[in-house]
């Protein structure tokens, strides 16, 4: 009987633990369930707070990238902005036609004098003891020539306004004066010192007029003409560009003369350094009036024969 109520009991015990398990785990596991949701929402929070951070982080460098770049952007458009400005002004203005007076032909001619007579053989002097009565040429003369002027600038390379430099090219003929050497001694035989006219020493040997004998194919002449040809390449600078009177002046430039008869030693090229100074006026157009000094430096002799001298005279222009 006892053992029966112990078994009873026994059972009821373990009906009531069975009970309360079945009770309790529904409990444990919703409880389990709800932290793991929790939990997973928690993370998902973190996550999402992470991608914020990374997207703030990544908004801020834009920014930052931004902010460096427009400063120079700005520049950069203000430039542009400038140029357009400057091509548009460009555009607007009128074509300019070009200066007619840029450059020049003129043709020139006056007086010449050279600082020394001719004095050689070929000009009838320095001959036995100036026998042959020839004496020394003129100094005076006149001379006739032609040159271009080409432009260059109009503002001396930007360093003054209104002031051309041209490159002048200019020749001149240079006439000194014929020379008279009257004829034969009287009752000189042909073909003698005396039966030719007193000259050069070429008459010497030349043919009289009687044709006496002489050096084959030559006559002689009672005349000698001293002559000199110039060119010369020079710069000119010409001021108040613009103006009917523009004055101006040839600081150096190289001369090449050229002499007749030759010098006692055959020479007849003589280098020196040209200056010049003068002014111009346009009459009407592209006509314009002037009037120079110029001085040609030698240096030294030729062979006895000196070129140094000056001419003075005027000249007409042309521009175009």
């Amino acid at each position: 009987m006892t053992f029966k109520k112990n078994n009873i009991c026994l059972g009821v015990a373990l009906a009531t633990i069975t009970m309360a398990g079945a009770l309790v785990s529904p409990n444990a596991l919703a409880a389990s369930s709800a932290e793991r949701t929790a939990q997973a929402a928690n993370r998902k929070a973190e996550m999402l707070e992470a991608q914020l951070q990374a997207m703030q982080s990544e908004i801020a460098a834009l920014r930052a990238q931004v902010n460096n770049v427009t400063p120079a952007t700005a520049v950069d458009s203000q430039k542009v902005q400038e140029l357009d400005a400057w091509m548009t002004s460009v555009k607007s203005e009128p074509v300019k036609a070009k200066n007619r007076d840029e450059n020049l032909i003129f043709f020139r001619g006056g007086y010449n004098r050279n600082d020394n007579k001719r004095n050689d053989l070929l000009t009838g002097n320095q001959f036995a003891g100036n026998a042959l009565g020839g004496g020394e040429t003129n100094k005076d003369g006149y001379y006739v020539g032609a040159g271009i002027d080409f432009g260059l600038t109009d503002d001396i390379w930007g360093l003054l306004d209104d002031t051309q430099v041209l490159a002048e090219l200019n020749f001149q003929y240079i006439n000194l004066g014929q020379k008279n050497f009257t004829g034969a001694a009287p009752g000189a035989a042909p073909g003698t010192v005396g039966a030719n006219p007193l000259a050069t020493v070429i008459n010497l040997a030349a043919v009289d007029t009687a044709g006496a004998p002489g050096l084959a194919g030559t006559a002689h002449t009672n005349t000698v003409t001293p002559t000199q040809f110039t060119l010369s390449a020079s710069p000119k600078i010409k001021f108040l560009k613009g103006s009917a009177f523009q004055p101006w002046i040839i600081p150096v430039g190289l001369a090449i003369s050229v002499i007749s008869p030759p010098s006692n030693g055959v020479t007849y090229i003589n280098p020196g350094a040209l200056f010049g100074t003068g002014a111009e006026y346009t009459l009407w157009k592209a006509f314009k009036l002037g009037a120079d000094v110029r001085y040609t430096l030698s240096g030294k002799s030729t062979d006895g024969v000196n070129t140094n001298g000056f001419t003075a005279g005027g000249y007409l222009g042309i521009g175009f």
